[in-house]
């Protein structure tokens, strides 16, 4: 399901953290790593779920965002759970050449399949820009 961000009181998200990472190909392990720990910490469900998701994510942002683009680049992971669901942001400097978009990869791609895989594996997703960038969120809910 793809929606946009829903707005939510203060009280509604707790967040678990955040991990700063420059806009390079090893951002995504570094990423996978910092979700694996915190997740374990927290003993979440989803912890597999949201590696895959993140690695995706962060991939993108790497490979088709600004933030991958430029030697200053940034990414940012935001972890925070709410009641029944954990969320996970990946904020990039957006790009004004492409927004993601889900993909028809061909059968012998390598490629083209993440926001495909957010789409399958989560129960909600979405797009929104800020003042802070892009941000690509999505949702796993408890299991």
């Amino acid at each position: 399901m793809i929606r946009t961000e829903v707005g939510r009181t203060p009280s509604d998200v707790i967040l678990l953290g955040h991990v700063d990472l420059p806009g390079e190909e090893s951002s995504v392990p570094q990423a996978r790593l910092y979700v694996r720990k915190l997740l374990e910490a927290a003993d979440h469900t989803r912890v597999d779920d949201a590696l895959l998701l993140v690695s995706e994510l962060v991939t993108n942002s790497v490979r088709h965002s600004d933030s991958g683009s430029r030697p200053d680049g940034r990414i940012t992971v935001v972890i925070s759970h709410r009641p029944g669901a954990l969320q996970v942001k990946v904020i990039d400097q957006g790009s004004k050449k492409q927004a993601p978009r889900m993909l028809r990869a061909a059968e012998d791609s390598d490629r083209g399949r993440g926001l495909w895989l957010v789409g399958q594996i989560a129960s909600a997703w979405g797009v929104y820009e800020d003042d802070a960038g892009r941000a690509v969120w999505f949702e796993l809910a408890s299991a």
